[in-house]
Formats: structure tokens, sequence, C-alpha cells
């Protein structure tokens, strides 16, 4: 009997260790697995969010909208006198219109014999005093932005807007056909 025992703390003995190398593999490949899943779960989720802000920024590109601006031909035109005044006085400009969109530029062009034909007699009706000052330069800004968008937003326009007058409307709409009238040149002799 006393060759019994021992066999069989020879098998525990052996079984321990073949036991715990057993665990330990188990453990180890256990780690590498979780290690693995969760690398690339990351991976996952940052590719998303990369691709989602990525996304976002093509958005605001392809929304982001580039400024059409029509130039006109230049006008020279004989000033009304100031009071008091008997010289001549002429302005040479070329306003240029920042409009909504390259449809409203083509529609402007169609339209350029009425546009400059208003603009003249703007221009014209003008004394030199009242282009003397930048806000002077800029209601006539005003002023030729709403003569030319009473021309090309009239088939758009609401029965009651047609009669509405010109010089009223100091605020640009973001419907207006023609957003600003800029100035390349502005002489005054």
């Amino acid at each position: 009997m006393a060759k019994a025992p021992d066999k069989q703390e020879k098998q525990a003995a052996e079984a321990a260790p073949a036991k715990s190398k057993k665990l330990v593999i188990i453990i180890v490949v256990a780690l590498v697995l979780v290690l693995a899943i969760g690398g690339g779960v990351t991976f996952l989720l940052l590719k998303k969010s990369r691709t989602a802000a990525d996304d976002g920024e093509s958005d605001v590109k392809q929304h982001e909208v580039k400024p059409v601006f029509v130039k006109l031909e230049s006008f020279t035109v004989k000033l009304q006198p100031d009071e008091g005044k008997q010289e001549q006085q002429f302005m040479q400009t070329v306003p240029e219109l920042k409009v909504r969109d390259a449809l409203i530029a083509e529609k402007a062009k169609t339209y350029m014999p009425e546009i400059r034909h208003n603009i003249l007699l703007l221009l014209s009706s003008r004394r030199p005093s009242d282009l003397a000052t930048p806000q002077g330069m800029e209601k006539l800004s005003v002023d030729i932005r709403n003569v030319t968008n009473n021309i090309l937003d009239d088939g758009a326009k609401k029965p009651a807007e047609k009669g509405k007058a010109p010089a009223d409307k100091g605020k640009v709409d973001p419907d207006d056909a023609v957003q600003a009238v800029l100035f390349s040149t502005f002489i005054v002799q």
C-alpha cells in the first residue's frame, strides 16, 4: 500500500503542472482575443467618426456657395448741378452686381439693356453732393440693387410686392436676385 500513494502523488504532481500550463495558455489566449476584439472595435469606431467628420466637411464644402458677380460696362453720366452752381460735373463708375447664383447672372445678361437704362436714369438724377460721402455711395449702391431687383425679381414677386417702391428696401433679402452692388471705379469730376 505504500507504493500506491506514491503513484497517486506522482500523478497528482504531474497533473498539477499540466493543469497550470493549460490554465496559463487559456488565460493568455483569452487576453489576446480580448485585446484583438477591443482593438478592432476601437479601429472601426475611429474610422466611423473620421468618415462622419469628413462627410460633415464635404457637406459644408458642398453647401458653401461661391459668389457670382456680373460686371457691368462703364457708366459715364452728367450729374444734376448742386444748388447755386452752374458748372457741369460728370460721374464715371463701373458697378458689379453680386447675384444669388449663376442662373440669375444669365438672367441679368438677358435683361442688360433694361438694367443699364434704369441705372443710367438713377445715376443722372444724382447731385455731386449726394455722392461726396461714403454714405452717399452706399445709398446709391442700395438704390441700384433695388432697381435691378425690381427688374430681375419681377416675375417672382407677389402682386402686393410689385408696386413696392425700391427706395424703402435697405436690407438684403436672401431671396433677392441681386445681393449687393459693388463699385470697381467711382469718379466724380
